[in-house]
């Protein structure tokens, strides 16, 4: 997979949890293991969307994370091997600035 990001840019990864649970499991793991800098859990709400022809609605706690470029990838695979759903919400966004040592504390973080 081509990235879009260098390795030691900081992204955004967007993601949901069905329940506070899990999204307090995944949360540990990626920030136990290094893959994440930081896990926000939002407040849980409600999903709509299109799954197989019919409209779906589901109680979905938001998930922000930050970590590197060069943690991106692995980062999702344990995320998608945590996460019950046959097509979880995955989506790494750019960080295009910030606090400088915020951003060199989220690279600390994720060294591998």
């Amino acid at each position: 997979m081509t990235s879009l990001y260098a390795d030691h840019d900081v992204v955004v990864i967007l993601s949901n949890a069905p329940d506070m649970l899990l999204a307090k499991r995944i949360a540990h793991v990626l920030v136990e293991e290094h893959l994440a800098a930081c896990v926000n859990l939002g407040v849980a709400g409600l999903s709509m969307y299109m799954w197989q022809g019919e409209l779906e609605g589901a109680e979905e706690v938001p998930l922000t994370i930050k970590t590197t470029g060069s943690r991106a990838q692995e980062l999702i695979e344990r995320l998608m091997s945590l996460h019950p759903y046959e097509v979880p919400e995955v989506l790494v966004l750019p960080v295009l600035g910030g606090s400088v040592s915020y951003l060199e504390w989220v690279r600390a973080q994720v060294q591998g």
